[in-house]
């Protein structure tokens, strides 16, 4: 059992500190530290100021979606009440979002919305996620009315979006009207405005019920939002988010799925130490996982899904690194759980790829056989079982908690706990050193389980497969800090084909189970079925010449750690 993160007392570590936010809580993500110039801030006994116009600012943000009918208890719950002033201010804020009609602002990462508050209407500015899950860049300005100033926007912009925008200029797509209660809350570990908002997201004649709850840090550390989550947990069912109301609302307009970015190569520092490494990936680790989790719970298409496995599976590969560096006790537990949450998908994933790629291509390349029809309509009723049982896991409370959790134990740099001298020593040290230890010994156990590749059973590639993906993921994280461009590309590539071809065996593989098991329905054999597990067995002896290269370029690649020695 892991301890609860939330109780460590404020100064027990290092915390970094966030620039001062504006008093506006809309649309959570992340910034690059290029966009925001860095996390410094004012001592936490000065109040954050509220940015002048047009300035800039870092929203540090989560949100917790909850049932409408649930909102009031969470109002009310203790932890709210017990550490606010006041009753808090009620507010109806109606919001216009623009973009141009090819979406430019989006595509850029940037919103861009003009708020109503009464009378007074004020233009914000949202940049691009960058590493961190829950930091965005913000400016705002306050406006005459409800027509956006492009002047004032444009130069907060990218070079060629300016120049697109100054061509289309945007367009008001989709509103909000919302009605929101705001308090202060303070903890220990830092202020946290906190919003109760309900309302709904409007594009033309469709629209969408909002019912969530905004956790804003306006001093402290970001710990301070993970531990008011998981109090918040302790009176109802929450699911915590980063989707933005900006990315709600286009996909309402544009009658589309929430989208399942693939995982950003996270930006560790030059020069930086193993802690601070470990903090930047976690970071972006955890942001990839918040972010596919919506594609994954709606099921249109796989790719949420598929996502949310490899965030789920990049995280217990970068726990696996911080293990073997500190011995963290907490490593292991967060493991389990990324692993628990990942199996209730694989089969989703699995019904995802068989009806999609598998059964799709066999049904074109043979078309007069009989039973595809009713092996698509078996195989389409299991795939929503399976995402039946996926939804239930991603909204079950272990799993909020699980996030929370992660959250708050990566804000405390929890891998410190429990760690010796010499652990802190080499968390102080190069981050350099240490990629070079761990991936040359990741390495050195992929060419152990290759070695007599040529002869090995399915089941011994699937093992292999497995140590490749963990060499991937960690050369991922690591290999960037080694210096050596021309040869990480190199090996990245030729890892990267391996793994696409291994897993492309794997797929294969696994067919004739996944037939097996519709074939428990009356309906299920057939010339189609057979067909199936056919093409792929044929699949699985074409594709062997492929994969054997695949394997000797790898064997074969310098890994960008090993330097040839100067002559």
């Amino acid at each position: 059992m892991r301890s609860k993160p939330a109780v460590q007392p404020p100064g027990a570590i290092a915390r970094e500190q966030p620039k001062p936010a504006s008093t506006s809580a809309d649309d959570g993500a992340v910034p690059p530290a290029s966009e925001t110039g860095g996390d410094e801030t004012p001592p936490e006994s000065m109040p954050p100021e509220r940015p002048a116009p047009g300035s800039a600012a870092t929203e540090i943000e989560l949100k917790l979606l909850v049932d409408p009918e649930d909102l009031a208890a969470f109002e009310a719950a203790p932890v709210i009440v017990e550490n606010t002033r006041g009753r808090g201010v009620r507010r109806r804020l109606r919001a216009v979002y623009f973009d141009t009609p090819n979406r430019d602002l989006r595509r850029a990462g940037m919103a861009l919305r003009v708020r109503q508050t009464g009378s007074r209407f004020v233009q914000t500015v949202k940049s691009a996620r960058g590493d961190d899950p829950l930091r965005r860049g913000e400016w705002e300005a306050e406006l005459p009315g409800e027509a956006p100033d492009l002047a004032l926007a444009l130069p907060l912009l990218p070079p060629k979006l300016r120049a697109r925008l100054g061509a289309v200029p945007p367009a008001p797509v989709f509103r909000t009207d919302i009605r929101r209660l705001t308090r202060q809350v303070t903890l220990p570990a830092g202020r946290i405005e906190v919003a109760f908002d309900v309302g709904r997201l409007l594009a033309g004649d469709a629209s969408v019920a909002v019912s969530e709850i905004e956790l804003e840090l306006k001093s402290g550390s970001a710990e301070a939002i993970f531990e008011l989550g998981l109090r918040l947990l302790e009176h109802g069912a929450a699911r915590p988010s980063v989707r933005s109301k900006s990315d709600r609302g286009f996909d309402l307009a544009d009658d589309l799925p929430p989208a399942a970015p693939k995982p950003r190569r996270p930006d560790v520092p030059e020069n930086a130490s193993l802690d601070e490494a470990f903090l930047v990936i976690s970071r972006s680790v955890l942001g990839h996982l918040l972010e596919a989790l919506p594609a994954a719970g709606d099921g249109r298409g796989g790719e949420g899904v598929h996502q949310t496995r490899v965030a789920l599976r990049r995280l217990r590969a970068l726990l696996g690194l911080m293990r073997a560096a500190t011995d963290a006790p907490a490593t292991a537990a967060f493991r389990d759980d990324a692993g628990r949450i990942a199996g209730a998908l694989g089969g989703a994933r699995d019904t995802d790829v068989f009806i999609t790629e598998t059964l799709a291509t066999v049904e074109a390349a043979l078309p007069g056989l009989d039973g595809f029809d009713r092996l698509r309509r078996i195989a389409e009723a299991r795939r929503t079982e399976h995402y039946a049982e996926a939804r239930r896991m991603l909204g079950d409370q272990r799993t909020s908690r699980f996030l929370l959790e992660l959250g708050a134990w990566i804000e405390q740099r929890g891998w410190r706990s429990s760690t010796g001298t010499d652990g802190l020593a080499a968390l102080a040290a190069p981050a350099s050193a240490f990629a070079a230890q761990s991936l040359a010994a990741l390495h050195a156990k992929v060419l152990k389980r290759g070695k007599h590749f040529k002869d090995m059973a399915p089941e011994a590639r699937h093992r292999l497969r497995i140590a490749v993906k963990k060499l991937r993921y960690a050369s991922d994280f690591l290999a960037p800090m080694l210096g050596d461009a021309r040869a990480l590309r190199r090996y990245l590539a030729a890892l990267a084909a391996l793994q696409s071809r291994l897993g492309r065996y794997n797929d294969m593989a696994t067919t004739a189970r996944i037939v097996a098991e519709l074939g428990a329905e009356p309906a299920a054999p057939s010339e189609a079925a057979g067909a199936v597990v056919g093409w792929q067995a044929h699949g699985l002896a074409a594709a062997e010449p492929q994969l054997r290269d695949a394997w000797d370029r790898f064997r074969r690649v310098r890994p960008p750690w090993d330097r040839p020695a100067p002559r």
